[in-house]
């Protein structure tokens, strides 16, 4: 942790909802004019497409272990701790890009399903803001959770995470069913023991609960929408937080525990700028106050 040079991690796998987290956050950047330097989890994989495509299928025929994107075999972790900890220390450090597709590749001069050249950071940035799988993590090869100022869980439950899969693979990357199946089963080990327990060391956490029929995730013939749907915040620390304000301007939301606020799908965004301001202006004051 740092105050001069504060980190900021979005944790949950893809289709949890991070897309919502990460125009809620652009939205607070531009409008507290605070400069982030921005770091996707995909750039700290271990391994590019083609290579990792090899290790699944080894793992598959029996020539190697099982491997996943979730667990810390495929990924740079330890990596990942010293990148938070030297721009704790420094407000520097390198970054890299991974390119997800052609227009990526485009943009950035490469291939799709490789990596950029490792570039030093930005030179003058307010925060570092993270997202991706392993914001939380905390492991005997690294504990990357321990750098974190503001850590922030997303994760649906488990099966409007299989239907998100399911519909994603299947209609986008043009995977069979059985072959995204195959996906689920494969990781189901390290997501249980390396994504879940993040959740436990997360700030604030943002879990999506749908209010249809989502029992058999295998035949479900739509994602439910935000609308269908309802969000569960928990706070680890409820001190200081205006419950009052945030149930007078969500509409429709709730206290179920002490520490935790029901709010309709849809303001799921205006929750996060709403909770999530005046933490980061605490953040970007604790700093003014350091130099």
């Amino acid at each position: 942790m740092s105050v001069a040079h504060p980190v900021i991690a979005v944790t949950g796998s893809s289709g949890a909802g991070t897309t919502t987290v990460m125009k809620s956050f652009a939205h607070i950047f531009r409008r507290e004019k605070i400069t982030a330097q921005v770091i996707e989890g995909d750039s700290f994989h271990r391994f590019n497409r083609v290579e990792m495509r090899e290790r699944v299928r080894q793992a598959d025929s029996g020539e190697g272990p099982q491997i996943s994107h979730f667990g810390p075999e495929s990924n740079l972790l330890a990596d990942l701790e010293r990148c938070f900890a030297e721009y704790g220390e420094t407000g520097h450090g390198k970054v890299r890009r991974y390119i997800h597709d052609a227009g990526e590749a485009k943009e950035l001069g490469g291939d799709p399903g490789t990596f950029t050249d490792w570039q030093p950071m930005m030179e003058h940035s307010d925060l570092l803001f993270y997202e991706g799988l392993h914001g939380g993590y905390a492991g005997p090869d690294a504990n990357v959770a321990r750098h974190v100022d503001l850590l922030v869980g997303v994760v649906p439950i488990i099966n409007l995470e299989w239907i998100q899969k399911l519909h994603r693979d299947q209609n986008l990357r043009g995977y069979s069913q059985q072959a995204v199946v195959d996906t689920i089963l494969r990781r189901m080990p390290d997501y249980v023991n390396h994504i879940c327990p993040q959740f436990s060391r997360t700030h604030v956490n943002f879990q999506r609960v749908p209010t249809v029929d989502t029992s058999n995730p295998f035949i479900a013939a739509d994602i439910p929408s935000a609308d269908e749907s309802m969000v569960v915040i928990r706070f680890a620390n409820p001190k200081g937080i205006d419950f009052g304000y945030l149930l007078s301007m969500l509409q429709n939301s709730w206290m179920s525990r002490p520490n935790n606020i029901v709010v309709p799908g849809g303001k799921m965004g205006l929750a996060m700028q709403l909770i999530f301001t005046p933490m980061i202006l605490r953040l970007m004051d604790m700093k003014k106050r350091a130099r």
